[in-house]
């Protein structure tokens, strides 16, 4: 068995500074580190679909090294649109995979047990929106074709759209050229992305796109048409994706927060349903 924990949009800030005047994310993401912790049996990795930074502050980055190396777990991570390309190849090296130098993006891939991490960076320098590109493009076409383990593909910002409108306005602009190199690649199990702050699945190409929600604050769900940008405290939460030969990749909510029990299964005093030990 292999199993990945995927966490995204930390949006981390200088101490004592919150995000966007109300949400403390250094708090939440500490909460979300002890919940990574506490995990029974304990992931092989964790994956990072961006948005570490809320914005690519050296500051915010040493908050990041600061948490993640207390995880005492690998941790592989990306960058997302309030993240740097730069700055974070400069500030996080000992996070990311040995990275292809030639397409000037942070792009790796590393194998995780049984599951091979293909990382791709969609961050455009100044933009909310998100690039792979056509190098990028092009190595992850050979990336897949010479390596057909169980792939899991890892970016920020997601490829299908979601219906919140304000959001699928600032996505993937090159989604349809992603679709085009890994339609025909049978051994990629999941897109893992973040960037939207809500738990989406969606299917993408043929695939199954998982879109984790943030370790701090969501996103209103609002599927109007002409919806606004607003944000809430619903319980954070990540996944966990759990492969094996038998099942392939199944992907599991957990929720950061503690809530009470665990307490056995049983009925009333002196009822009785089928399948219960009536002796």
């Amino acid at each position: 068995m292999t199993l990945i924990a995927h966490i995204t949009d930390l949006h981390l800030r200088p101490r004592g500074l919150p995000c966007y005047r109300v949400s403390d994310t250094n708090m939440l993401a500490e909460r979300a580190m002890a919940a990574l912790r506490a995990l029974q049996p304990r992931p092989d990795a964790v994956v990072i679909t961006g948005d570490l930074t809320d914005r690519s502050d050296p500051r915010e980055y040493a908050v990041a090294r600061n948490l993640l190396a207390r995880l005492d777990l690998p941790v592989f991570i990306v960058p997302g649109n309030h993240d740097s390309t730069d700055d974070m190849r400069r500030e996080m090296d000992a996070f990311l995979g040995p990275v292809n130098a030639n397409t000037g993006k942070i792009c790796y891939s590393t194998d995780i047990g049984d599951i091979r991490l293909v990382a791709l960076d969609t961050h455009m320098p100044g933009k909310p929106t998100g690039e792979i590109g056509k190098d990028q493009l092009l190595w992850l076409q050979k990336e897949l074709s010479a390596h057909p383990k169980p792939t899991l593909i890892a970016l920020h910002h997601p490829p299908a759209l979601s219906g919140i409108a304000h959001m699928d306005a600032i996505g993937l602009i090159d989604a349809p050229a992603l679709a085009e190199v890994i339609q025909p690649h049978a051994h990629v199990e999941r897109l893992l992305c973040g960037h939207l702050h809500r738990p989406i699945i969606s299917g993408f190409a043929g695939k199954i796109m998982t879109l984790a929600p943030s370790t701090c604050h969501q996103v209103v769900l609002d599927l109007t048409e002409n919806g606004p940008a607003h944000f809430n405290f619903e319980p954070a939460a990540f996944f966990l994706h759990r492969y094996t030969q038998e099942t392939g990749t199944v992907t599991h909510t957990a929720y950061v927060e503690s809530y009470p029990g665990p307490y056995d299964f049983f009925s009333d005093p002196g009822v009785t349903w089928p399948g219960d030990d009536a002796t």
